[in-house]
């Protein structure tokens, strides 16, 4: 279908899928197997000057906004959702500083994140604050001119690997979510340390680790926006990367779907490609009516989200929803498809399955989505 993409996005989705057909494709189950981080490809995106498409030309990225970042997630997706993980961690890490960060922590930061120097990270989660992200525990207090972080913050996407780190912490408990604050910590600051590689189910290319602060100071200049706005920073950062999350489960699906189709045409059986038995070509039509949908949503949920829109919390969670759900649905379709052949390593759907069920988990479940859709709901019916 024809989304009427400018000349320049066609060619940000052209690159994107050139670089991931050519340089992941071919190293994707490698990489999975062990479990390995891609930074030869995160410098092959570097040198395409890919890393800064939805960063403002005036700190060296491509000035592009939602749409062009997920543009490229769903190519690199498609061949493999662990390794796009490192771009699109990346980006979760930076709209924080793109979003409430000051003049000189922009012109600090975003240069070398969108010259593919450095990678970023967001530090949300902890142990005991999942879906209840108002739980923090990790603490910051002023000290002088320091902030001095304790805590500690679990499954962060490109933890260890990421130069710069988004995190949000608590600066005052007696005003609950109110007293939360965001900051810019570096990696390499003293009482700034990371826990054990998670051994994951999926996306086993993307390294998620554990951010531990013991005592770490960090000048109180790298306070994002000002004390208190931390809770307000995070869930700004999530309704504008959650589109992100929905077009890394598009290109999981739209791989898992060739896949099939592929196969569906090259496996005989009683004389004749299974691609003619109408048992298959239904599945095949659900992948691709299901597929087109989630495409049509996310698309268009990022073009709203460009335009300028100020509210978009429930079209951002409805377009994670329904991608990440497309995503489960459609790998799961694609084992079915390939029989005996998609349960083995050295076909690719069974990857594809175990990259897609994160998708639905994090950047918030989808549980915690219908429920903010409802909310949405229920509050704009209240305003008729």
């Amino acid at each position: 279908m024809n989304y009427f993409l400018t000349e320049e996005q066609q060619m940000i989705k052209e690159l994107a899928a050139k670089i991931a057909d050519e340089k992941i494709a071919p190293v994707a189950i490698q990489y999975d197997e062990e479990g390995k981080f891609p930074h030869d490809i995160m410098k092959i995106l570097a040198d395409s000057d890919l890393c800064g498409v939805y960063i403002a030309e005036e700190y060296g990225g491509l000035g592009g906004g939602i749409l062009e970042m997920s543009l490229v997630v769903e190519e690199l997706s498609r061949a493999c959702g662990g390794i796009s993980l490192a771009f699109a961690g990346t980006g979760l890490g930076t709209f924080p500083i793109i979003l409430f960060g000051n003049e000189e922590q922009k012109k600090k930061y975003l240069p070398d994140i969108a010259s593919g120097k450095k990678l970023a990270a967001f530090g949300l989660t902890e142990a005991n604050a999942g879906s209840d992200a108002a739980g923090i525990q990790t603490t910051a207090v002023l000290d002088g001119d320091e902030y001095v972080l304790n805590g500690t913050k679990q499954w962060i996407t490109n933890g260890g690997e990421a130069e710069v780190y988004t995190v949000v912490a608590c600066t005052n408990r007696s005003k609950g979510a109110r007293g939360f604050s965001a900051f810019i910590v570096e990696k390499g600051t003293p009482g700034f340390s990371f826990g054990k590689k998670e051994n994951k189910m999926g996306i086993r290319a993307s390294c998620t680790r554990e951010l531990v602060f013991e005592n770490c100071r960090i000048p109180k200049e790298n306070l994002l926006s000002r004390e208190g706005m931390g809770f307000i920073v995070a869930m700004k950062t999530l309704d504008r990367t959650r589109p992100g999350v929905a077009s890394q489960a598009l290109g999981i699906a739209q791989g898992a779907f060739e896949d099939a189709v592929k196969y569906s045409r090259q496996r005989v059986q009683f004389n004749q490609a299974i691609s003619s038995f109408q048992a298959i070509q239904h599945i095949l039509a659900d992948m691709a009516i299901q597929i087109e949908a989630a495409r049509a949503l996310v698309y268009q949920t990022c073009r709203f989200i460009d335009s300028g829109a100020k509210d978009f919390s429930k079209e951002s969670a409805m377009c994670k929803v329904f991608a990440s759900d497309t995503a489960m649905k459609v790998t799961v379709d694609a084992v079915q498809v390939l029989g005996g052949y998609g349960y083995m390593k050295e076909y690719p759907v069974e990857k594809r399955m175990r990259d897609a069920k994160i998708t639905q988990i994090y950047e918030g479940t989808n549980q915690i989505q219908r429920n903010v859709i409802a909310l949405e709901l229920i509050k704009e019916s209240s305003k008729k």
